[in-house]
């Protein structure tokens, strides 16, 4: 039983690593240097220190950080240095100076912030509207959030603030998890149950595993068996279930008697626990597997594709459906099927992944892309070739790497690319 459907962390988390490897970069090819463009702004370097422009060139903060984020819609984390952390606006105007340990996005107008060892929170205006009083706490939620106070030198009880930094519930939990739907997860005793906003216990505390509310749905349970409820509290299904996946597609991913099935939102088993191996739906269609064969079903369980395919490699999502195609693997060779099962793109490639722009890169030997019409659209010349991302893949040649555009050009490192594409 994976108990982590319950361990979510409520510290607040910034995952810096270095801008290099955050994302994918896309090159100005004018003045040479690597860029990332996200959402109409693109990230400058020169050196180990990052900075951002403007799609048009306008300069919004010099190259100044150590380390970047990339833009969050209106806001991106950044780092003057290991330990300083701030938060800046699109006009590149930090709302959180570079002072801070750590912090959150804003949620729900507010920013949680650490300084030291201790929270507090700011508005989207930068002004500190809650000081650093917690050891512990969350992101805000449905107008709350969790927060923890010692109790002595080494314990803690958890209870919830509003957006004032009002007391609403005394902390007096072992541990509590942010409201959703109304409701909230608490713990006492290695025991979880389930509180309203007024604090009232509307499921007992009594449970070994508990997962908070979604779609007016959670699991309960213990080790030997979880049941689907209902925001009534009514129990839908029996405690049978030893894993929850997870929600997509209006179905619900579980494991019964070691075996995976798919349960509607009323608690029928729609598609019966019969599968090895599962995947959650996407465009309303899953991965499935018996015996070490794979198939794809969609969610009324017809099969769309036989379970008699090969998944012999490491690819994870490259099975799932991208441009309305999905990777299978035949005798040790790749090849493509659309939306109804239809074999489009025969499996006679000695290696494959999955498309993304239009574009998959497949290999005879050496690596080159293919359209979706099977044709190759930039030649196999390559000894490694990775799908686009953010419109750039990388590719090696001759021992080079390279980058190169989604119109097959060339468009980092190309003076020892083959002239075939560059």
């Amino acid at each position: 039983m994976k108990h982590t459907l319950l361990l979510l962390s409520l510290l607040c988390s910034f995952p810096l690593i270095w801008a290099q490897e955050k994302v994918e970069y896309i090159d100005d090819e004018e003045c040479g240097c690597e860029l990332v463009f996200i959402d109409g702004i693109q990230t400058t370097q020169d050196g180990d220190r990052f900075g951002f422009k403007r799609e048009d060139g306008t300069i919004i903060v010099p190259n100044k950080y150590r380390f970047v984020d990339q833009f969050h819609g209106e806001y991106c984390k950044v780092l003057a240095n290991y330990d300083s952390c701030g938060l800046i606006n699109r006009d590149g105007v930090e709302i959180i100076p570079c002072l801070y340990k750590n912090i959150n996005y804003p949620t729900e107008g507010m920013i949680m912030v650490q300084k030291d060892s201790l929270f507090g929170f700011f508005d989207t205006n930068g002004n500190q509207v809650i000081p650093f009083l917690f050891p512990a706490a969350s992101s805000f939620n449905e107008g709350r959030a969790v927060v923890a106070i010692y109790v002595d030198s080494f314990l803690v009880s958890y209870g919830f603030i509003d957006k004032k930094g009002n007391v609403v519930i005394q902390p007096q939990y072992d541990y509590a998890f942010p409201y959703y739907e109304g409701y909230a997860v608490v713990k006492k005793y290695d025991r979880y149950g389930m509180i309203d906003t007024e604090n009232r216990e509307v499921l007992p505390i009594k449970f070994e595993i508990l997962t908070s509310m979604s779609d007016g749905l959670f699991f309960a349970g213990d080790d030997q068996g979880l049941a689907l409820y209902n925001n009534k509290f009514k129990r839908l299904t029996q405690p049978i279930y030893t894993e929850l996946i997870g929600k997509s597609d209006d179905r619900i991913l579980v494991r019964r008697d070691g075996k995976y099935g798919y349960l509607n939102h009323k608690g029928k088993e729609i598609i019966p626990c019969q599968y090895d191996h599962a995947s959650l739906f996407k465009d309303s269609r899953a991965n499935v597997s018996i015996k070490g064969k794979w198939g794809i079903i969609n969610t009324s369980g017809k099969t769309i594709l036989p379970i008699e395919y090969d998944n012999s490699g490491y690819r994870g999502e490259a099975y799932i459906y991208h441009d309305s195609l999905a990777l299978i693997e035949k005798n040790r060779h790749y090849g493509y099927v659309d939306m109804d099962g239809n074999i489009v793109i025969q499996p006679i490639y000695q290696n494959a992944y999955q498309f993304t722009d239009g574009l998959a890169p497949v290999s005879v030997g050496l690596w080159g892309y293919i359209n979706t019409k099977g044709e190759f659209f930039v030649p196999p010349v390559f000894d490694i070739a990775s799908p686009f991302s953010w419109g750039r893949a990388e590719v090696i040649y001759r021992g080079q790497t390279h980058k190169m555009n989604t119109q097959g050009k060339c468009v980092k490192n190309c003076k020892n690319a083959p002239k075939s594409w560059r």
